[in-house]
């Protein structure tokens, strides 16, 4: 394979942040060397910073498509809840928008 664009590396990258696999694993699967995604996550986790004012923790606005539905449990059918590397959670019920998801996972999982 030759070599990957910048769009196709951070179009990996961003498949990482939700792939909720491992840095190796998820290179190894998709034939990439691993430093080349520590080397975009970190260039990625700078310009984060960057663009934060210096005032602890950024907030970002979000804005609701539809009313929220608590997930009752685990169990429901449809449910899903992930488990984040920094020990948070998301749960889902069915019908949620997973480009919506994929967005917030990226924020919480923001060092």
């Amino acid at each position: 394979m030759g070599r990957r664009s910048r769009a196709e590396i951070a179009r990996l990258a961003g498949l990482y942040a939700t792939s909720g696999m491992g840095r190796s694993e998820f290179c190894f699967r998709h034939g990439m060397a691993l430093s080349t995604l520590n080397r975009h996550l970190n260039k990625q986790r700078q310009r984060n910073h960057a663009g934060n004012d210096g005032g602890g923790c950024p907030l970002v606005e979000v804005e609701m498509s539809a009313a929220v539905v608590p997930v009752i449990d685990g169990d429901q059918a449809g449910a899903l809840k992930v488990l984040l590397q920094n020990g948070r959670s998301v749960s889902v019920g069915c019908g949620f928008d997973g480009e919506t998801l994929r967005r917030l996972v990226a924020v919480l999982e923001r060092p």
